[in-house]
């Protein structure tokens, strides 16, 4: 990564994917004894580079409640430490031993582009220390699910823009019978901007609000991207007998999804170096504007957020009620958005499981997103499903619930942006092999699960 230093070799995706997935948590400490950094830690960094869920606020407290210690008790089970080998370290038994980890470049642990200087002042940082939760832990969790919520909408609005204007209204390039499906846009857009804000510039945000930084990537990212209503559309193709096509939907959906959060990265990766280059050149003391991380504008940024939210369910609300009986896109567009939220909460709590591996300790699969894997598997079997029931019932009322359903919740409960951000991570980690081995196990499953329960009924029953 080019940050500004020329002479420096790009940053390997695996290390900063940590930064950025866990720059809403705790960053590591360069002190940290060997006991605590083992190989299964770049194998837990991988699997977080999309999303942790909650325990970025769970560690923001523990690290409240354990200011004399390293590590607060929760940490060190979840780097699958007992409290036998605690005792041991206290007592010095345990000698160190040689870090598999690579410190994080200077320039991206001490320098940030953005305006957020007093931010990262000595001065600043023992405030921060001091009070780091300034939010009580049931503020913070309302707090995010309420931004959660908001952002959520707006990408599920978003994803329905894009595929008006994409399909065959207006620009006439997706369609429900090809390999242009008509969420491809939409997943393209969100890998690039996950690329940006999600990877490279997500600590930054965070610096600035961490709610911000979760609504952004896991909300609006999260839900304007969706992975169960790729799988359905090649699903429809197989029920066809359209076979190659379905494999090529894949294969493409896959190819230009991972390319663009590539595009996203390395663009943003230069827009950083140009705002580090305009910085140093600047004599100017340049005082931050962000400084929000307090009780105050928390509080503030909360009754906004709620205030936004009432706004669009009510509008939903009274939108669906207009249009419900027609049975139109419109009407499963705002009853989409009604229960948008409950798939972006349940992605987001499902996310704490990625990073914690399979087995007493955790010692199995850490490199595995199981928390993405269950979502995005969910919520494509459950469309399948929900595609089955419509055929079944072909009735205007069950196709606009089925279909709102499968657009806003299940929509929302699975994701692209997040799959990418993982892939990514794992294809530039010292072990390729894991990106495509996870992401074909996603789609192999979704797609067996899905042929089950939606092709076989249409091949045995006939349905048209």
């Amino acid at each position: 990564m080019d940050s500004g230093n020329g002479h420096q070799e790009p940053y390997r995706t695996n290390s900063f994917s940590r930064e950025s997935s866990l720059g809403s948590s705790l960053s590591l400490p360069r002190s940290v004894p060997a006991l605590f950094i083992t190989n299964g830690v770049d194998s837990e960094s991988v699997s977080e580079a999309g999303d942790i869920g909650d325990r970025s606020l769970r560690r923001r407290h523990s690290s409240g409640r354990s200011s004399n210690r390293l590590f607060s008790s929760e940490d060190l089970l979840e780097q699958g430490v007992t409290d036998d080998d605690t005792s041991r370290q206290e007592q010095g038994v345990l000698h160190n031993t040689s870090s598999v980890i690579k410190p994080l470049p200077e320039h991206m642990t001490t320098t940030s582009p953005l305006p957020t200087k007093s931010l990262l002042s000595p001065e600043t940082n023992k405030t921060v220390k001091k009070d780091e939760a300034v939010l009580p832990k049931s503020l913070e969790y309302i707090s995010c699910l309420i931004h959660l919520a908001v952002f959520g909408i707006l990408g599920a609005i978003t994803r329905y823009l894009m595929q008006k204007l994409f399909g065959p209204s207006v620009a006439r390039v997706t369609s429900d019978g090809s390999i242009l499906y008509l969420d491809l846009p939409s997943n393209m857009v969100g890998s690039f901007l996950m690329g940006w804000f999600g990877v490279v510039f997500k600590a930054d945000i965070t610096r600035v609000s961490e709610f911000l930084a979760i609504g952004l990537s896991t909300g609006y990212l999260g839900s304007l991207t969706t992975f169960s209503g790729w799988n359905q559309k090649m699903l429809d193709l197989s029920a066809d007998g359209k076979w190659l096509y379905a494999v090529l939907g894949f294969l493409l959906g896959l190819f230009l999804a991972s390319y663009s959060i590539i595009l996203g990265i390395e663009t943003a990766k230069g827009f950083r170096w140009l705002l580090q280059r305009r910085a140093s050149s600047s004599k100017e003391e340049r005082n931050s504007c962000l400084e929000v991380d307090t009780f105050r504008s928390h509080i503030v940024s909360m009754t906004l957020m709620v205030v936004l939210l009432v706004a669009l369910l009510t509008v939903s609300a009274t939108q669906l009620v207009k249009e419900f009986d027609k049975g139109t896109s419109e009407a499963q567009l705002w009853l989409g958005c009604l229960v948008a939220a409950p798939g972006v909460w349940l992605r987001w709590f499902l996310a704490r499981l990625n990073g914690r591996g399979l087995g007493k300790d955790g010692q199995y699969l850490r490199w595995v997103p199981l928390g993405t894997v269950i979502a995005n598997v969910v919520a494509a079997s459950a469309m399948a499903a929900l595609a089955t029931l419509k055929k079944s019932v072909d009735t205007t009322t069950c196709n606009t619930v089925a279909s709102s359903i499968q657009f806003g919740l299940l929509g929302c409960l699975s994701t692209v942006s997040t799959l990418m951000a993982e892939f990514n991570a794992m294809r530039e980690s010292d072990y390729p092999w894991r990106a495509y081995a996870y992401v074909s196990f996603t789609i192999a499953v979704s797609f067996a699960i899905g042929i089950v329960i939606y092709s076989v009924p249409i091949w045995v029953v006939g349905f048209s």
